[in-house]
């Protein structure tokens, strides 16, 4: 009697420490917050994710030129990070520039103050990366 006791409180011990050590499923989710953005001109745009962190954000996504015809028909993303008041915290350009096609991106922008940013503005720019339209996504 005594072994199949002590047998049975370590099974419960040991699925207990396991379960109480074991990180949450859904923590990275909570922890860190996403937001879709669309920013569309006609047949171009820019789409994506943006994942709110403590001090910056990821900008994710996917933009698209139709026409490889010159540089103001090529695209790129760029995304501003403000605090409460609209001030821009930072900001990061694509590192592609599409003409004529599509490709995905991935940017971290800079948001160094307690909490992170407030508000994300992403702009979908030409390829001199003139902003041509922007919309601005908030926590």
């Amino acid at each position: 009697m005594r072994t199949h006791l002590a047998a049975a409180l370590s099974t419960v011990a040991l699925a207990t420490g396991t379960l109480l050590g074991a990180p949450a499923a859904d923590a990275h989710a909570a922890d860190y917050p996403i937001s879709e953005f669309d920013v569309t001109i006609g047949n171009t745009y820019t789409r994506g994710l943006i994942e709110w962190h403590d001090r910056s954000v990821i900008v994710s996504g996917e933009h698209k030129s139709v026409s490889s015809a010159d540089i103001p028909s090529c695209r790129a993303t760029r995304a501003y990070t403000l605090d409460t008041h609209d001030g821009q915290l930072g900001d990061e350009l694509s590192p592609n520039v599409v003409c004529g096609s599509s490709a995905r991106f991935f940017m971290t922008v800079p948001a160094d103050v307690p909490g992170g940013a407030a508000v994300v503005r992403i702009c979908l720019t030409d390829g001199s990366h003139t902003p041509l339209r922007c919309a601005r996504y908030g926590r």
